[in-house]
């Protein structure tokens, strides 16, 4: 075999011109399918039009689509697993396999999610969440960020490669999942598929830097039982929501022993309060003439990465068991803690030095200026592959504001410097080699 042929890893600069340019070439499209991906209200449960239009993109460019059903039963005995309460009945993963004539390079996940989390109060947004709109070099809309306009810069970087005249040597698997926000299923599903790489590139929105490292997450819903009665005679019954904010303020101070323990953490230590309790949903009582008898408060909370989801688990549920000891009425009907969603512990990119230097060299030449670290105290798919099965996994991405808030958008132009970066990284990691035939 000739040098002509072997996979090289380092772009001429002609070829990084060309590569740019055909970036530039393919952006206006590239904008136009990241809107018409953003108009689908891919909400928990309604993913499906998501993933039927990423199926379809991919199967326009010659891969080869896998377009699976995820059973829960399938996953349930796997390690970060998290239950999902809603009707699951229709939950899809889609990947697209790029398969060179002979793989010789590295082989590489390019992973985004397509759900996201509901808009809330339309009359609060100033522009409609699902018609998204380019004004003043930003993209608006709810999912533009967090995170679909990575997903398709991540497809037309691949594409720019191609019109470049460049194909990569190593197999790539262009993974749409879902359920990140939740439970991360869609990830897992993938990984109990089978499929695999020597790296995982998720194209989360960083602001162009590394995320080094991310919290974890616990959900819980607190159930509380009081006794109902007429509101004429409220002193003979028991009022479950206003019980509810006594174990509301327990676990605030718990919330504040954990961010104390996090001083003491090598990263997060840096960070003033890395461990948020969000109280997000409460429901309770029927009628307001009676004395509410129940109320479920969804919780979430954060924790550092190297700490037990078990022992987590544990003391959320201790901490409860207090409050409620040291209450009147709670001390005889003690709340119930339901985990209902992640149970998902921290993470720490680690083992991942060679992909780092690629990506570093990628992005000084396609972002520019030095690769700078992140921390995170939320949470993403990357666990699942760099904790349980030994993938390297990062996080890289666009600018964006306002993620899981009003007004969500993404900075236009860090998404083209986004897909310059991903291509050159598919590049340095997979190397390429002059087009000569089909790849696919």
């Amino acid at each position: 075999m000739t040098d002509e042929t072997q996979p090289r890893t380092t772009l001429t600069g002609p070829e990084r011109d060309a590569l740019f340019a055909a970036v530039d070439a393919g952006f206006e499209c590239q904008i136009a399918d990241t809107i018409a991906f953003a108009a689908i209200p891919s909400t928990r449960g309604q993913e499906g039009p998501c993933q039927d239009m990423m199926a379809d993109l991919l199967r326009a460019r010659g891969y080869a689509v896998d377009d699976w059903r995820i059973d829960q039963d399938d996953l349930r005995h796997l390690p970060g697993f998290g239950p999902v309460e809603t009707d699951f009945s229709r939950a899809r993963t889609v990947v697209g396999t790029y398969r060179p004539e002979r793989a010789q390079g590295r082989s590489l996940i390019l992973q985004g999610h397509c759900d996201v989390v509901p808009a809330g109060p339309l009359d609060m947004w100033k522009r409609p969440p699902f018609q998204p709109v380019v004004e003043d070099g930003w993209l608006y809309g709810r999912g533009v960020g967090d995170m679909k306009s990575g997903t398709i810069a991540a497809l037309y970087a691949l594409d720019a490669l191609e019109a470049a005249g460049l194909a990569p040597q190593g197999r790539i698997h262009v993974q749409s999942v879902i359920e990140e926000e939740s439970t991360g299923l869609g990830a897992l599903s993938t990984l109990q598929r089978g499929y695999r790489a020597e790296a995982c590139f998720i194209v989360e929105p960083t602001n162009g830097r590394l995320m080094r490292a991310q919290t974890g997450v616990i959900w819980f819903r607190l159930k509380v039982r009081g006794e109902p009665a007429h509101a004429a005679h409220a002193a003979v019954g028991f009022n479950a929501i206003k019980a509810a904010y006594h174990v509301i303020q327990a676990l605030e101070g718990l919330e504040a022993e954990w961010n104390e323990r996090a001083k003491d953490h090598p990263r997060f230590g840096t960070l003033t309060h890395p461990l948020n309790l969000n109280v997000g949903i409460i429901r309770g009582g029927e009628w307001a003439s009676s004395v509410p008898a129940w109320c479920d408060v969804d919780c979430r909370i954060g924790l550092l990465p190297g700490w037990s989801v078990a022992e987590c688990q544990r003391e959320i549920e201790a901490c409860v068991a207090r409050a409620a000891a040291s209450h009147p009425f709670l001390a005889q009907s003690p709340p119930e803690v339901v985990w209902s969603g992640f149970l998902s512990p921290g993470y720490e990119v680690t083992g991942a030095e060679a992909a780092e230097a690629v990506l570093a060299e990628a992005h000084g030449a396609g972002w520019g200026g030095p690769l700078e670290d992140s921390l995170f105290t939320g949470l993403t798919d990357a666990r699942f592959y760099g904790l349980d099965y030994g993938i390297p996994a990062f996080c890289y991405g666009a600018t964006i504001e306002n993620a899981h808030a009003f007004n969500e958008r993404a900075n236009v132009e860090s998404l083209r410097k986004l897909t310059r970066t991903v291509a050159l990284f598919v590049a340095g990691w997979c190397g390429v080699a002059p087009i000569t035939g089909g790849t696919r």
